[in-house]
């Protein structure tokens, strides 16, 4: 068995829509970045990488590469998805948060553990996401960014 963990962060901008665990939240700002900026599902991919031993996300897809822009952040997941089965490994659990204080995320985490665990290939018994608020403190409670960090188990086929 192998352990990884994942974290990632991006700002908020106005003209962006917010895409988290691969689905679009109704919001006024979304997350900026290279890709579509998929916080959550760029953590659950650096942990299930980590957990490999086959580097991060940013070496798979470095932001400096063109081909990338505005890129899927699923396209990503499932690739990563497809090197843990070619590496002869199993996802047994994957544990996620999500640090935002606005929108209140709480009515779709379920579909975003539906949905990453989709491109996993494993049922959404294997996959939580929680949320935590900012409490009105730092870049998080003063609504600059979100922020995700995920942390996965998995086993050798």
């Amino acid at each position: 068995m192998r352990i990884g963990q994942g974290y990632d962060v991006h700002p908020l901008k106005v003209g962006r829509r917010l895409i988290l665990g691969g689905i679009e939240i109704p919001h006024t700002h979304g997350l900026d970045g290279h890709s579509d900026a998929d916080a959550l599902v760029h953590a659950v991919c650096d942990a299930l990488l980590g957990a490999m031993g086959e580097g991060d996300l940013g070496q798979h897809y470095p932001s400096s590469n063109p081909q990338f822009k505005d890129l899927s952040s699923l396209t990503m997941l499932q690739d990563v998805s497809e090197m843990l089965t070619r590496n002869g490994y199993v996802l047994v659990n994957l544990d996620t948060v999500i640090m935002a204080q606005s929108p209140k995320l709480g009515p779709y985490l379920y579909q975003m553990a539906v949905r990453m665990a989709e491109v996993l290939h494993v049922t959404d018994k294997h996959v939580n996401v929680k949320v935590k608020s900012g409490e009105g403190i730092g870049m998080i409670g003063r609504q600059e960014g979100i922020a995700t960090q995920a942390v996965c188990l998995i086993d050798e086929m």
